[in-house]
C-alpha cells in the first residue's frame, strides 16, 4: 500500500489548543494516580476500564464511531468525505507500568483526540476518515508480551494465544476483557489503514541535550538479545598466581568492552549493551569459575546488526581462548528492524519546518505500537523531548509547549496524508 500525499492550504490550518491537550493528559492522569505523581494503570484493569470510558465519552462528543475488536484494541473515527477512502490513523496506549508517568502512550492518544477536536472546532472536513485507536496492552507488564494490541491487529501476534496469555494471579487476557466490559466483537482490518502516524515522548535524552523540539522518527532499532555463560575453574584467591588462574569474571569484563567497543565502531545508530551478570560463587575470596550475562545489541540497519553480531562472537571465542574459558553464547531475542516510510517521515518534516520548530532525525530505541503497524501500512512517529531523558517512572515530565508542538506536526502530516475538502 503506498500513501497518498494530497495537497492542502497549509497557511489555513490551526494550531491545536494546548490547553485543552494538557488538560485532557491531566484528567486521564487522575485514574490510577501514585502519590509520586506518577500513574499505576495496568492494562485491563478496573482503572483502565475507567481510562476507556473516559476516552469514549470525549470521542463521542465530538461525533465518533466506536469499534471495540476481540483483543480489545478501541477504535474512534472521524468519518471523512469518501467512505471509501482507506482510513489515517493515529494513536498509541493508555495503560501504563506499575511506576509508570503520565505521559508514555497516554500524550499519543491525548494528541490524536485533540486533532479530532481541533478538526470539528475549525470546520475542517477531510478527504478520507480520521481514527484514533488505543492499542490494547501495551506495556506487557501485566500480560506478555508488550505491544499486544497491535501485534494481533497487525497479524503479528496469534489471537487466540494473546487471549490465553495469563498474569501472575492465572487471570486469562480473555477473562480480564471480559471482566472490563471491553472483550469485543467487531472487525477492523488492518488493509484500510493508508497511514499511521504516532506522537510521543522521546523517552530518551537526545532531543533536551541538542534542544531540539520534535524528533523525525526514521525507524526503530531492530533487536539481537544472547545469553552469555563463561566457565572457568574457582579456586583460592591466595594460593593461586595471577597467569594461572581462569578467571570467568576476567573474561567477563574484557567482553563488557568489548561490546561496548563493538557499538561504538558501528555507528550511528548502534547499542551495545551488558545489563545483567551473575557470578558464580560470589566470594570474595575465590577466583570465579561461572559467570552468566546478557548482551543486548540494537541497530537501525539490518546489515550493521548482523556484523555487530558476527564482532561479538569473535570477541567471546578470542577471549575465552585467551582466558581459557569456556562458552556458551545462546541467542534470546531477536526483532528486525523497522524502518518508517519516507512519505510519511517527510510529511513529519515538513510539517516541522513549516511551523518553524526546531527539528532533527532520531531512531527510536525502544518498542513502540508504529513498530508493528509500520509492517502492514505506511508509518511514522514524532518525538518530543522528556524532562532529563526519563520515562517509565513516576516522575516522568514533558513541557505543555513541546506536546503542543508535536500534535501540532501530528495534524498537520495526518491533514497532508488525509486530504482537506475546500469549501
Amino acid at each position: 500500500m503506498t500513501i497518498a500525499i494530497e495537497s492542502f492550504q497549509r497557511a489555513a490550518v490551526p494550531r491545536v489548543d494546548q490547553h485543552r491537550l494538557w488538560q485532557s493528559l491531566m484528567d486521564l492522569a487522575r485514574l490510577g494516580a501514585t502519590a509520586k505523581g506518577g500513574v499505576n494503570r495496568q492494562a485491563m484493569t478496573e482503572l483502565d476500564r475507567q481510562a476507556r470510558d473516559l476516552f469514549i465519552q470525549w470521542c463521542r462528543a465530538e461525533g465518533c464511531e466506536i469499534r471495540i475488536d476481540a483483543i480489545g484494541n478501541l477504535f474512534a473515527r472521524r468519518p471523512g468525505r469518501d467512505p471509501q477512502a482507506a482510513v489515517v490513523m493515529t494513536g498509541s496506549h493508555i495503560d501504563t507500568q506499575p511506576t509508570g508517568g503520565k505521559f508514555d502512550g497516554c500524550y499519543g492518544v491525548m494528541a490524536g483526540l485533540e486533532v479530532l477536536r481541533s478538526l470539528n472546532q475549525h470546520g475542517i472536513q477531510t478527504r478520507a476518515p480520521i481514527e484514533v485507536v488505543v492499542w490494547s496492552n501495551e506495556e506487557g507488564c501485566r500480560f506478555a508480551p508488550c505491544m499486544m494490541g497491535s501485534g494481533v491487529f497487525t497479524g503479528q501476534l496469534e489471537l487466540d494465544e494473546m487471549l490465553a496469555r495469563c498474569d501472575a494471579d492465572g487471570v486469562s487476557v480473555a477473562e480480564a476483557l471480559q471482566a472490563i466490559g471491553y472483550a469485543g466483537s467487531d472487525s477492523v482490518s488492518p488493509d484500510q489503514v493508508q497511514a499511521y502516524f504516532e506522537a510521543h515522548i522521546e523517552q530518551g535524552p537526545i532531543l533536551e541535550d541538542c534542544d531540539t523540539t520534535i524528533g523525525v522518527v526514521l525507524g526503530a532499532l531492530g533487536q539481537k538479545w544472547f545469553d552469555l555463560v563463561l566457565t572457568g575453574v574457582e579456586a583460592h584467591a591466595g594460593p593461586t598466581p595471577m597467569h594461572l588462574r581462569k578467571d570467568a569474571l576476567l573474561g567477563a569484563a574484557e567482553l563488557v568492552q568489548a561490546v561496548n567497543r563493538i557499538a561504538e565502531t558501528h555507528q550511528p545508530d548502534a547499542r551495545g549493551t551488558v545489563g545483567y551478570l551473575n557470578v558464580h560463587p560470589g566470594s570474595r575470596n575465590v577466583i570465579p569459575g561461572r559467570v552468566e550475562m546478557s548482551i543486548d545489541l540494537r541497530h537501525l540497519c539490518s546489515e550493521r546488526l548482523e556484523a555487530m553480531v558476527a564482532d561479538v562472537r569473535l570477541a567471546v571465542g578470542e577471549v575465552a581462548q585467551r582466558r581459557s574459558l569456556g562458552h556458551t553464547l545462546t541467542p534470546t531475542a531477536d526483532f528486525a528492524p523497522q524502518p518508517f516510510a519516507e512519505p510519511c517521515i517527510e510529511a513529519v518534516r515538513d510539517a516541522a519546518r513549516e511551523l518553524g520548530l526546531s527539528h532533527m532525525d532520531i531512531v527510536s530505541g525502544a518498542g513502540h505500537d508504529a513498530i508493528f503497524v509500520g509492517r502492514i501500512a505506511p508509518a511514522a512517529m514524532i518525538f518530543v523531548p522528556c524532562e532529563g531523558g526519563i520515562s517509565h517512572n513516576e516522575i516522568e515530565n514533558a513541557s505543555a509547549e513541546h506536546l503542543a508542538a508535536g500534535c501540532d506536526v501530528l495534524l498537520r502530516a495526518m491533514l497532508r496524508a488525509a486530504g482537506v475538502v475546500e469549501s
